[in-house]
């Protein structure tokens, strides 16, 4: 692509930051080949074994099990949309898809907490740690979805891999923010009366911190599950499979109905796990937190 330049273009330096990526990408393509290999080997080896289960099972069963876990988290109001909603997309030709999509989900989700949770509690106990980290997470929330997929190709190829790793970075930055907000929120007197007593600050952190921080935490699990079902559509262009997959040859081949039909089942994909997920922080409500982090302390 051409493009018309100016006498004083001539006087700003070229910065080849594109080969200097593209160098990196290769060095580390050649040097850490077998740690990028077991990392995909172990995320075939979790997705894979919870993709048969969902999709082994009868359709109905599944059903049944998130209707009855939606009734006892919310009531029977939400797990009777959830069994009217699921039973529709288990009406549909792509409930394959769908678990295989709520698999890919659920493993970047735990994948990205198991990560985000504990670089939260981190950064939130250490400022200096937390301002290095605030740049790093504002650019990761600002870079378009679709970027996070261009060094997962480069390192794990075509297929589910490079799809649940892209989720996995993608949705992580909610969850590292909402629990380092979640801490530091914490109310200084009760912490301070933890402390008199002379619990170290391990016991502190686990007794009285954490509990308070909990609300607070389960809203970031909550956005990284959204995000992570977002983005799992997304790698569908990358052949991650399910229901991103479905979406795409609609798109490609510009078919309404088969489209309409992904999409249909990934709102109600969406918003199960959204109610679901709330309930459960619902189930940690301040005043029960308090009232724990103050019986420990």
């Amino acid at each position: 692509m051409s493009t018309t330049r100016s006498p004083l273009d001539d006087w700003l330096p070229r910065i080849p930051l594109g080969a200097w990526t593209e160098a990196a990408v290769d060095w580390a393509t050649r040097t850490l080949g077998p740690v990028f290999d077991t990392v995909s080997a172990v995320v075939e080896a979790l997705v894979r074994p919870l993709e048969e289960l969902l999709t082994g099972v009868p359709a109905v069963a599944v059903v049944l099990v998130l209707a009855g876990l939606g009734w006892w988290l919310r009531g029977w109001k939400f797990g009777l949309g959830s069994a009217v909603g699921l039973g529709l997309v288990a009406g549909m030709p792509y409930w394959e898809e769908t678990m295989s999509t709520l698999a890919q989900v659920l493993v970047a989700s735990v994948l990205a907490l198991v990560l985000a949770i504990p670089l939260g509690v981190f950064i939130a106990e250490n400022r200096r740690a937390s301002a290095v980290a605030r740049p790093v997470l504002d650019l990761m929330q600002t870079l378009p979805a679709f970027v996070y997929l261009i060094p997962a190709i480069f390192f794990f190829g075509i297929g589910t891999v490079p799809g649940v790793l892209a989720t996995l970075v993608f949705s992580m930055p909610p969850g590292v923010r909402l629990t380092e907000l979640g801490l530091r929120q914490v109310d200084r007197e009760i912490v301070q009366a933890a402390e008199s007593f002379g619990a170290p600050p391990w016991m502190v952190l686990l007794r009285t911190k954490l509990p308070l921080a909990l609300p607070t935490i389960m809203t970031g699990v909550n956005q990284v599950i959204m995000l992570a079902l977002s983005m799992v559509v997304i790698a569908g262009m990358v052949g991650a499979g399910g229901l991103g997959d479905v979406i795409m040859f609609a798109l490609s081949q510009v078919e309404v109905g088969s489209g309409f039909e992904g999409g249909i089942a990934v709102v109600v994909l969406a918003v199960v796990l959204d109610r679901l997920t709330d309930s459960v922080g619902d189930r940690f409500p301040a005043a029960r937190a308090q009232r724990l982090a103050r019986q420990a302390a």
